[in-house]
């Protein structure tokens, strides 16, 4: 299954369903229950896959830099490790 229409489609609405939103944690969640609310046919799997896709959207939209500094750095340490 292509994925990308609904990474595509999430991350292009994900401005309205996270408005506020600066927390990694807390839009990660967002995201899930969107994921489950608009898609219940996704496997857990795809869903993952969206989450994950969806998220490095946001980053390189730079959507996390209205926090403070310091604000959640549990899902970057991750990837500065790589």
């Amino acid at each position: 299954m292509d994925l990308r229409p609904i990474i595509n489609e999430i991350a292009s609405q994900s401005d309205d369903f996270l408005d506020g939103v600066t927390d990694r944690k807390e839009a990660r969640a967002g995201i899930a229950e969107f994921i489950t609310m608009e898609y219940p046919q996704l496997n857990p799997a795809d869903r993952k896959t969206v989450s994950d896709h969806v998220m490095a959207m946001l980053e390189d939209e730079s959507f996390f830099n209205g926090g403070y500094a310091g604000h959640s750095f549990d899902d970057e340490s991750e990837a500065e490790e790589e």
